[in-house]
């Protein structure tokens, strides 16, 4: 606590960190519960309330008196588009920022967290979508980083306290890993778990996660959800940030949405369904949230790519497909089919072992990147800020990116080309920036998922292939992203969209491949098209 806030301040901290530490606010909770119980209903004392927070910053409201509150043994979900006000108030609430305005309360009491130290001696913990953790140090040393237990008068580091606090921490979130391990030797939902394990040797009393599946397999992300299943029954409170609503109906019985930096509204219970909250993450009815209607003449347009027997050296299965013009084919399956293996091989990243491939029926020797945009075929990849951005350059530089070699001369790019082609994209994709010389990292994932695809599509592309399209994107994002790809479709671009979201999946495809280990467990079109079919080819059975 800074010296600056004085002996008072000092002394009020000191009195939350007791309160959220100790039984001052579980004895609220128990209070609640059986005050509850007595009137038919469960009002337990919230651990955190906030009120009437505001935030601005440089020509830019971010809040405007949002009030937020989650009690001891809940989750609540807070649910909004990008730009809403969501990471800002969260910021606020972990002591990054500070409110303009507004009263934060901890098990009752005033609270302020000049910093992000003193938010944690209140017992809130953030779960950062990038997750805070070091691959070269093991789990232990992760764990209690920057604060490992000490022996002795001369401070020396305790390694026998260190490893046995640790495992004490990893059994409380059911993770079955040797403190001494490595943390790079561990999977994305094993790290994802160390991090939790940190937060609770904190003591934390509430846990705020933010897009924590983000990177995470369908099978480490229903873990997480049972560990957080079991720390709302030890009694810890819980906001859960993410743009899959299906998750949030899987873990919320309240949620809260904010819109344009204000509280749009609240569900409860039943109330908690798909449409509601896009409703009020919108600000509008959405009667046909997916735009696509299902091609069922395409047999009737030209074959655009042709791939035969094509085997990558991941798997030693072949694929073989045909995607037509005007056609969006979707490719299915869990996390590890070889989905991403396949496109990355298609697009010339990965090397192709054995096989065939055809753009407009001539054969490609796609054996590079360069190979496969000089047919015709482009990529958007899973990873937009590391494979499909450079986050440090502006909106113009990156849409003129693919264009470097061929609107160039003497090695320098045609910069009138590049302006212009930058504010076509801008105005045919909508891509929301103050100016084409913003840097990429300043804008929502939406729109800089609007720039990758700008960037190929002044290409003029024939194929092309999206992998996870609206991965990390907002609710109203995906809206425009999937009425782009439905017009595109419709000019006769062919495109082929990897998605692990099952009705993105089933509601923009025409035909779906499933993949299965490597190898296409079957094709669906039509009315069998559905997430039953598509779930028993992803395991390898078969469909109805």
């Amino acid at each position: 606590m800074p010296a600056a806030l004085g002996a008072a301040a000092k002394v009020a901290h000191e009195a939350v960190v007791r309160a959220a530490r100790g039984v001052g606010c579980e004895a609220g909770w128990e209070a609640g519960r059986d005050a509850g119980r007595e009137a038919g209903s469960m009002s337990p004392e919230p651990f955190l309330s906030v009120a009437g927070i505001s935030k601005r910053f440089p020509g830019v409201q971010a809040l405007t008196s949002v009030s937020l509150s989650v009690a001891p043994r809940e989750v609540l979900a807070l649910i909004g588009e990008n730009g809403a006000g969501k990471s800002t108030l969260i910021k606020i609430i972990g002591g990054i920022y500070q409110p303009d305005e507004g009263e934060i309360r901890v098990c009752g009491r005033p609270a302020t967290f000049p910093s992000v130290e003193d938010s944690l001696g209140a017992g809130i913990a953030i779960i950062h979508q990038e997750l805070n953790l070091a691959d070269n140090l093991t789990v232990a040393e992760n764990i209690f980083l920057g604060r490992q237990p000490r022996l002795g008068p001369f401070g020396l580091r305790d390694r026998r306290a260190l490893l046995r606090l640790s495992a004490d921490a990893l059994a409380k979130v059911g993770l079955r890993a040797s403190p001494r391990t490595l943390l790079s030797d561990l999977s994305p939902g094993q790290k994802q778990l160390v991090e939790i394990a940190k937060a609770l040797s904190r003591e934390a009393r509430l846990l705020i996660f933010d897009e924590p599946t983000s990177s995470l397999s369908t099978r480490e992300a229903e873990v997480l959800f049972q560990r957080i299943d079991e720390l709302k029954r030890r009694g810890l409170a819980i906001v859960y940030i993410s743009h899959r609503l299906g998750e949030v109906r899987r873990l919320a019985r309240r949620v809260q949405v904010l819109r344009d930096g204000r509280t749009a509204g609240f569900l409860e219970g039943d109330e908690i369904v798909h449409d509601n909250m896009v409703r009020l993450m919108v600000g509008r009815d959405i009667s046909k949230y997916f735009s696509h209607e299902r091609n069922l003449r395409l047999s009737e347009n030209p074959i655009v790519l042709s791939v035969r027997g094509l085997k990558v050296r991941s798997s030693p299965h072949r694929v073989s497909f045909d995607l037509r013009a005007g056609e969006i084919l979707g490719l299915g399956g869990l996390v590890g089919a070889g989905r991403t293996e396949l496109v990355r091989a298609i697009f010339g990243i990965d090397p192709v072992e054995e096989g065939d491939i055809a753009v407009g029926g001539k054969p490609a020797d796609v054996r590079s990147p360069r190979h496969a945009i000089a047919a015709g075929v482009l990529l958007v990849p899973e990873d937009r800020k590391s494979q499909g951005l450079v986050l440090e350059l502006n909106v113009r530089e990156n849409v003129g990116l693919a264009g470097l070699r061929c609107h160039g001369r003497w090695g320098l790019l045609d910069g009138a080309w590049e302006r212009r082609t930058a504010r076509e994209q801008v105005q045919k994709l909508r891509i929301r920036t103050p100016h084409l010389e913003t840097q990429a990292k300043s804008l929502s994932g939406g729109n800089q998922q609007k720039i990758v695809l700008g960037k190929w599509l002044s290409m003029g592309a024939r194929v092309l292939i999206l992998d996870e399209p609206t991965r990390g994107v907002d609710v109203g994002a995906k809206e425009e992203i999937y009425s782009l790809m439905s017009q595109l479709a419709a000019g006769g671009l062919a495109i082929l969209m990897v998605s692990s979201e099952m009705e993105e999946l089933i509601a923009m495809s025409d035909r779906v491949l499933v993949l299965h280990e490597g190898k296409v467990q079957g094709e669906l079109a039509g009315e069998r098209i559905t997430e039953e079919n598509v779930m028993s080819l992803a395991v390898g059975g078969t469909a109805a």
